[in-house]
């Protein structure tokens, strides 16, 4: 999860948990695209936001797609005008404030309809 406001990354947490997902928080996408990248596998899906200091979530997706492109990503927001402007560009989209019911079945679609990253198979 990259969310900027401390307070709603520690809100979406447990949710994230309850509803059977383990959950890494970043504040920024620069330090979520390093924890992606130095272990690609780890994850099967980023829940990001749109709206943050630095590199912003759209930018995020746009990378991670280039990066890693069976990696879901579902982008938050309740500033509509942002995505109005930009629009989704392909990317699922969960609006804010967004119930625990909601971000599970956008997880669920998300993570089902793609393969499982996993390492490379060592050299022998």
């Amino acid at each position: 999860m990259v969310e900027d406001h401390v307070e709603i990354g520690r809100f979406c947490t447990p949710i994230l948990h309850d509803l059977g997902y383990g959950s890494v928080l970043n504040q920024t996408a620069e330090a979520a695209l390093a924890e992606i990248e130095a272990v690609p596998f780890r994850f099967d899906a980023v829940l990001s936001d749109v709206v943050m200091p630095g590199m912003g979530g759209i930018e995020l997706a746009r990378r991670l797609r280039d990066l890693y492109t069976e990696m879901p990503v579902v982008l938050t927001s309740g500033y509509s005008h942002v995505l109005a402007r930009e629009g989704a560009q392909g990317f699922e989209f969960l609006r804010k404030p967004y119930s625990a019911k909601k971000a599970g079945k956008v997880l669920r679609a998300v993570t089902a309809r793609r393969p499982k990253i996993r390492p490379a198979p060592a050299s022998v």
